[in-house]
């Protein structure tokens, strides 16, 4: 990507940030993208499609069909990894969406008639979007750094999709901090995160500190947005993200929807 490339001279400009906003806003113009998208006005669910600038800001993409083929896909995978350890995401009473955009995998929650969907984003405009147009979830706004309002042992559920892969690590220890206290006894933990698949992006100071274990992170000062990136060894991760947790499964780019990412299930000791 050329932020990639370009990234350390414009940081020392202290140009970065501005010049992030810029390519994110023009980089998703695509004339033949342009027209598909006039076919769109709701989704095959009935569900209005967030503007452009929203679907860009959380997936990458002004595509509607990518948007909504992403978001479907990432909420497949939260069941089937919870199938697969003997979890049925329906007999969940409480689930949090943390970092939930504008709804890329809210909307294919609609038929979980049982559970008490909650959510929460940093960014507002993002929030307030899923606020007007998802009434089937409770929506919130949480700040860069815990605490959230949620009372203590609120979810049986937190997932977090491409969030950590945003923050830097001081601010992820205090996430998981917080979830301790917000989940219940018990309950479940789901992250995805740039792994092993991710190695062949880093440079090579990069990729000598991921292969010996360590986390990597570009561009800390734009934590909270696409502009920080951070990458997580595995061994990083069962020996700095565990301390409330026990590893219930890990499956290597296994978080579909996020293409590339790992998914970790993480269960919180009783």
């Amino acid at each position: 990507m050329l932020i990639d490339r370009l990234g350390p001279v414009l940081e020392r400009a202290h140009l970065l940030s501005l010049a992030f906003r810029v390519y994110q806003r023009f980089s998703g113009f695509n004339p033949r993208v342009y027209l598909r998208n006039r076919a769109y006005t709701v989704s095959p669910e009935g569900i209005p499609i967030p503007p452009a600038r929203l679907r860009m800001a959380v997936a990458g993409s002004t595509d509607v069909s990518v948007f909504l083929e992403l978001g479907q896909a990432a909420a497949v995978s939260i069941r089937d990894i919870l199938q697969r350890n003997g979890i049925d995401i329906g007999d969940l009473e409480a689930i949090l969406d943390f970092g939930c955009g504008c709804g890329r995998v809210l909307r294919f929650w609609n038929d979980l008639a049982g559970t008490k969907l909650h959510a929460t984003d940093y960014n507002a405009e993002l929030a307030a979007w899923c606020e007007q147009r998802l009434p089937f979830v409770r929506i919130g706004t949480n700040r860069l750094a815990p605490p959230t309002n949620y009372p203590d042992s609120r979810f049986d559920l937190i997932y977090a999709l491409s969030v950590f892969t945003h923050l830097p690590e001081t601010a992820q220890t205090a996430w998981m901090n917080e979830f301790h206290r917000i989940l219940r006894p018990g309950g479940y933990l789901l992250l995805s995160l740039h792994g092993a698949h991710y190695v062949s992006r880093l440079n090579e100071l990069e990729r000598s500190q991921f292969l010996a274990g360590g986390l990597v992170t570009r561009y800390d000062r734009g934590a909270g947005t696409n502009l920080c990136c951070v990458f997580h060894p595995e061994a990083y991760v069962r020996k700095h993200l565990t301390g409330h947790f026990d590893v219930v499964d890990f499956i290597p780019e296994g978080a579909l929807g996020n293409p590339g990412q790992d998914a970790w299930l993480f269960r919180m000791r009783a």
